[in-house]
């Protein structure tokens, strides 16, 4: 996993941090200090592209809808097949919670 090489004490502190914020307000309010606005619409649109291409939507739709690049398409397809299952993991939490419907 390619994040082993990034792994350490200070991000092990990061996750935990993020692992103890207990609601939505909370997380607006750390993120709003630690991401730019860009960074974090940077990475929900990655997550909507992760939606979508589970739901077997086509490349052009997702461009279309989300804006995003069909280099971000690319990249989060490939994460989603040979990736560390981080986004299966959670993309099944979220439907499972009725977040979000993956049929």
């Amino acid at each position: 996993m390619a994040l082993d090489k990034l792994k350490s004490d200070e991000l092990d502190l990061f996750f935990k941090a993020i692992l103890s914020l207990e609601d939505l307000a909370e997380c607006y309010r750390f993120f709003e200090d630690v991401c730019t606005v860009s960074e974090l619409e940077a990475m929900s649109q990655r997550l909507k592209v992760a939606i979508m291409l589970q739901q077997g939507r086509k490349y052009q739709e997702i461009v279309d809808e989300t804006g995003a690049s069909t280099a971000t398409v690319s990249r989060v397809k490939r994460c989603l097949n040979y990736g560390a299952d981080g986004y299966t993991l959670v993309l099944e939490k979220l439907a499972k919670a009725g977040e979000i419907k993956l049929d």
